[in-house]
């Protein structure tokens, strides 16, 4: 028994102890462009934009069963053969809905908000192009969260990784993601620095949709593959010859600067017949021949790359990705082939996914036109 004031004064002690703190139901996050984003403790209705196969390594394939939308064309239609191999072990992304796509003027607010998502997550060339629908998607009360691997810097590409980990709840995934990124980016831009001696290889690179026939785009020091010449310290030929970020620089512009290194950006894209082929699918074989056209070009023959043999099928999708960092090696290896000797960067892309993918690799990715 507790006597007549031992009731009374239980309850006066449970008034001076503290109360339980409530459930946080909100977290503060800051994503690539350094903005702080507030989300739900546990996103359960996510749309994602692109870099699907970061969203798979960092949020890891059960990350998908949150996911409500997606910008197909990216993915689907660009690249179907890689989609395809993602639906055979994640079966939701056949039909999860399209939010649309900047470039072909399909990506609307309305096909965001009517999916009720509690977050969207979109990279930095959607957030710039689509300034009218983020607002209108940021009036309904959706937080957005901004990715960047376009940009192609060690910081972005860590941010982005950290950002996306903790929004997913996959935060040990996202820091040995970024971790390994950092280690192997650091590693090898140190040797190359070394070897290089303050000499810089000079080297183009062409995506190679058209086929030899059509000059395709070229990339400027400040994204994707040129900034991934600029950090290994390469004169990249392109440099002020692009107006914007990527696009054509003339033919003879190519055969003035007489680069020692080419590479022709390749894929395994959709309805493109004359492209340099690579993928999960392609043999070393039809890779090359599909990029030997190229060594044929006009004046191509007297090219210092050509002549050396330094004409290279280079997969475009390694780039502005958590596994870029072998295309990096590839390059290096290349540029500076004694410091990188013991290096084999096609291991390295199967060891990726081997730790972090859910498909299994296989098929070719980078090589030179002559075995």
């Amino acid at each position: 028994m507790t006597g007549p004031f031992g009731r009374r004064a239980l309850l006066a002690g449970a008034a001076l102890l503290p109360a339980a703190p409530a459930l946080a139901t909100t977290r503060t996050l800051t994503d690539a462009l350094g903005r702080e984003v507030v989300v739900k403790t546990r996103p359960e209705r996510v749309v994602t934009c692109f870099n699907y196969e970061e969203f798979t390594a960092i949020a890891g394939p059960d990350g998908w069963s949150r996911v409500v939308g997606m910008n197909r064309i990216v993915w689907e239609g660009w690249r179907p053969a890689i989609f395809s191999r993602y639906r055979a072990v994640i079966p939701a992304l056949a039909t999860l809905p399209d939010v649309g796509n900047t470039d072909e003027g399909t990506f609307a607010a309305e096909k965001v908000i009517g999916l009720r998502p509690d977050l969207i997550m979109m990279p930095a060339w959607t957030w710039a192009a689509a300034e009218t629908a983020r607002n209108q998607i940021a009036a309904a009360g959706i937080p957005i969260l901004v990715f960047d691997y376009n940009a192609q810097t060690l910081e972005r590409h860590v941010a982005s990784t950290r950002a996306i980990g903790a929004a997913m709840g996959t935060p040990e995934r996202a820091e040995a993601l970024a971790d390994r990124y950092r280690r192997n980016v650091e590693d090898i831009l140190g040797r190359a620095a070394r070897a290089s001696g303050g000499v810089k290889p000079r080297a183009y690179i062409e995506l190679g949709q058209g086929g030899a026939e059509v000059v395709g785009n070229s990339y400027a020091p400040v994204t994707m593959w040129g900034r991934i010449f600029e950090l290994l310290g390469a004169v990249n030929i392109a440099a002020g010859r692009i107006p914007g970020n990527f696009g054509p620089i003339a033919a003879e512009a190519v055969l003035a600067s007489d680069p020692q290194f080419v590479f022709i950006g390749a894929s395994s894209w959709a309805n493109r017949p004359r492209a340099v082929r690579t993928g999960y699918d392609v043999p070393p074989e039809a890779t090359r021949a599909s990029l030997a056209p190229y060594a044929q070009r006009p004046g191509w023959a007297g090219l210092s790359a050509i002549r050396a043999g330094e004409l290279h099928a280079i997969e475009h999708g390694l780039c502005r990705t958590l596994f870029d960092d072998t295309a990096m090696l590839y390059m290096a290896k290349r540029f500076w082939p004694g410091a990188f000797e013991g290096d084999d960067p096609v291991a390295a892309l199967a060891d990726y996914h081997a730790r972090f993918l859910p498909v299994a690799f296989s098929g070719t990715w980078m090589l030179p036109w002559r075995a």
